[in-house]
């Protein structure tokens, strides 16, 4: 577009122009600057991104201080339908394989703490570390696109495998399982 014709532009559609090239500018720029979201999938494992904070309990959880645990991040919120259907066969797979190594932590997007623990005492879910996420900053650094997400993480903090969409019990047998054996 030349000078003249911008000139000629009502005010309001040259400012909207700007800004929508502004945007695409800053979108451009960011997806250059190595800072895409963990794959852990086709592209091989990535190292985890920072996950801590308090607890829906009140205690504390830092990922870090996990090292040498498998850890299974599941991205979850209350009015995410299909993360309430998945929310059993978690809690089942952490009573199941935790005493072989298995860590399993919920990521909660954008909840308050009441709507959280009513979801968990509806689903019957107990025993998972749930971290709030009421921003979802957390989600955002692991690069989440929408719940239910689930992320492994292997003994080393690398990402291997990721789920966006509901997980299977297969999908975690095929997954999970293997992280599990004794070395």
């Amino acid at each position: 577009m030349t000078a003249g014709r911008l000139r000629r532009l009502p005010v309001g559609r040259a400012t909207v122009l700007l800004l929508v090239v502004a945007v695409a500018v800053v979108l451009a720029a960011g997806l250059h600057t190595g800072t895409a979201p963990p794959s852990g999938a086709a592209g091989g494992p990535t190292s985890a991104p920072a996950l801590d904070g308090a607890t829906l309990d009140g205690g504390r959880f830092d990922l870090t201080e996990a090292r040498g645990e498998v850890v299974l991040v599941n991205v979850f919120a209350s009015w995410c339908g299909p993360c309430r259907d998945e929310l059993p066969l978690l809690a089942d797979t952490a009573r199941r394989w935790s005493p072989h190594g298995l860590r399993v932590v919920g990521l909660n997007l954008r909840d308050g703490p009441e709507a959280v623990r009513t979801l968990l005492a509806e689903t019957g879910t107990t025993g998972l570390t749930v971290l709030p996420d009421p921003d979802g900053t957390q989600a955002v650094r692991w690069g989440v696109r929408g719940v239910p997400e689930t992320f492994v993480v292997d003994r080393d903090g690398r990402i291997v495998a990721r789920q966006q969409g509901v997980v299977t019990r297969r999908w975690l047998d095929q997954r999970v399982a293997p992280l599990l054996e004794p070395a």
